[in-house]
């Protein structure tokens, strides 16, 4: 049921709940009948990176597949560093979270004898992704969890609001902060509470090129950071390689399953250029395509996604999300070549996390994107953050209904932050752009050394409490990308082109890390482009 966020300012002994995508709703509806809050800052269902999720769930359900092989292809495309057993642990469960939907209501595509339908992505060793109609996974899950939840009468609904600071007392959390989404000017309301969990999603507007919506601005990571969370490999962030090529913002995605069904990448003289790059050519993994992309970008051959061969006049019913949002832009994938560049899809980096989905504050959760559990390593494999986000908010909503309601919070005399100056749209517009610029698909020493100082700046200046977030979240991942000198996955240093073995570790670090990293580059050096952000 929807509830007015003023009756609930008192003390509570609810679970509360932020973030209105796949990981926040699955964990309320599993810990029904006990009283849940839900805090989303977009209409339920409208704001959430997963409702956009084309590809689908990985799952090894097909005959002859096993999870032990799933495990395995996540863990060779993970750069070396994924938790094995973590790994392992998740596909394992895969099975049974996918059975838990169908018993929602989500309707998986099933094959001509009634068995689940399952495709192929890339740098998966089997066909295994459970779809709906193609590319419509994400979606259909959200509404479908959303019809679920507004029946459920323990999960109370707040909508609109967004979290702008954590509360903890003793290195535990006691409550929220959390203020109107897109009205600075409003009283900000806070929330008791000791036991919340963190569902907000990825990082993808702090770049100016991504497939996120808008609140995917890292918000959770930043107050969790600020509360003292333990934040492990932020400087991992993937682009998606064929993100459509529109002018749009989000821009729209072309799914991976496309190249799953056979289309092919080429550039402007029709040549396919991934052949010569890596051995599964469209279907090697992610990183090494958007790189493979970027480069025929970046030599101005521009690249494309053509799927007149393999698709042609089926494209339409086989893949209508992406035929939409292609017609949309004057193209028609039936006959022509579709425009594609790399966009910034998702942060394998997050909150720290445990088995259990604890971080390492106290009475604080944290599940989906904004967390790092060490499943994806330095790059993810295709499809399996939905299925890392129903595993974990099942065993988050397992680990809080085992213990005793704690006693109700109290509220903190004054605001944990009281900043709310005006939102500066141009600051914001440039952090994006030096973002993609210096902590991009290729990253170098000293842009990177440039932003980590800018964004330093940008936090310490920043009136904004908005602003002031996404900078700090902004910070962890350049400072991080600065440490880490070598290439990994998703990070691709030009300075520092091969892995070192002795750094095929996770990175884990803290937001008063990060300052001492830009501290140590600030000391002989002024930034460059720091002062005509807060200009």
């Amino acid at each position: 049921m929807t509830s007015n966020i003023h009756n609930l300012t008192r003390s509570t002994d609810d679970v509360v709940i932020v973030g209105g995508g796949l990981a926040g709703l699955f964990c309320a509806l599993k810990l029904s009948p006990r009283p849940v809050t839900l805090i989303s800052a977009a209409p339920l269902g409208q704001g959430a990176s997963s409702a956009w999720a084309q590809g689908g769930i990985a799952a090894a359900v097909a005959d002859g597949d096993s999870p032990e092989a799933h495990a395995a292809d996540t863990i060779a495309v993970g750069g070396g560093i994924v938790d094995e057993a973590i790994a392992l642990g998740i596909a394992r469960e895969a099975g049974l979270r996918v059975h838990d939907l169908l018993a929602y209501g989500v309707p998986f595509d099933r094959d001509l004898e009634g068995r689940l339908a399952v495709g192929r992505e890339a740098a998966h060793s089997a066909r295994r992704i459970v779809h709906v109609r193609g590319d419509g996974a994400g979606a259909a899950i959200i509404a479908t969890l959303n019809e679920a939840v507004r029946r459920t009468p323990s999960i109370r609904l707040i909508e609109g609001f967004v979290a702008e600071a954590l509360l903890t007392e003793d290195g535990s959390v006691t409550g929220l902060q959390l203020r109107e989404a897109g009205n600075l000017a409003a009283t900000p309301v806070m929330i008791a509470s000791r036991t919340i969990v963190l569902a907000t999603g990825g990082i993808g507007h702090l770049y100016a090129v991504t497939t996120n919506p808008t609140e995917a601005n890292g918000s959770g990571l930043a107050i969790a950071a600020r509360a003292g969370a333990l934040i492990a490999d932020p400087e991992f962030v993937q682009f998606h390689p064929t993100a459509i090529m529109t002018g749009r913002d989000p821009a729209p995605l072309a799914t991976e399953a496309l190249r799953g069904e056979g289309a092919t990448l080429i550039n402007a003289d029709g040549e396919r250029f991934m052949a010569p790059l890596h051995p599964l050519a469209e279907l090697a993994p992610r990183d090494i395509v958007a790189r493979g992309v970027f480069a025929e970008i970046a030599a101005g051959r521009g690249a494309f996604l053509d799927a007149r061969q393999a698709l042609g006049a089926r494209f339409a019913d086989k893949f209508p999300t992406v035929h939409a949002s292609c017609i949309a832009a004057g193209i028609d994938p039936a006959t022509q070549a579709i425009p594609i560049a790399p966009a910034v899809h998702y942060h394998m980096g997050g909150i720290a996390v445990d088995t259990r989905g604890r971080s390492s504050i106290d009475g604080l959760w944290a599940g989906g994107e904004v967390s790092s559990t060490g499943m994806h390593g330095a790059n993810r494999l295709a499809s399996n953050s939905l299925l890392e986000a129903v595993v974990y908010a099942a065993r988050i909503a397992e680990d809080i209904a085992g213990q005793a309601i704690p006693s109700p919070a109290r509220l903190p005399q004054a605001l944990a932050t009281p900043r709310a100056g005006a939102l500066d749209a141009s600051v914001v517009k440039r952090l994006r752009a030096m973002m993609s610029a210096n902590v991009g698909v290729i990253r170098e020493r000293d842009g990177l050394a440039d932003a980590v100082r800018s964004f330093a700046a940008l936090e310490h200046a920043a009136t904004s409490i908005v602003v002031r977030n996404i900078a700090t979240t902004a910070l962890l991942v350049a400072a991080s990308a600065w440490s880490r000198r070598e290439s990994r996955g998703a990070h691709c240093r030009a300075d520092h082109p091969a892995e070192v073995p002795a750094l095929a570790r996770r990175t884990m670090t803290t937001l008063a890390e990060a300052h001492d990293v830009a501290d140590g580059l600030t000391e002989h050096s002024t930034p460059r482009i720091a002062q005509s952000m807060i200009a």
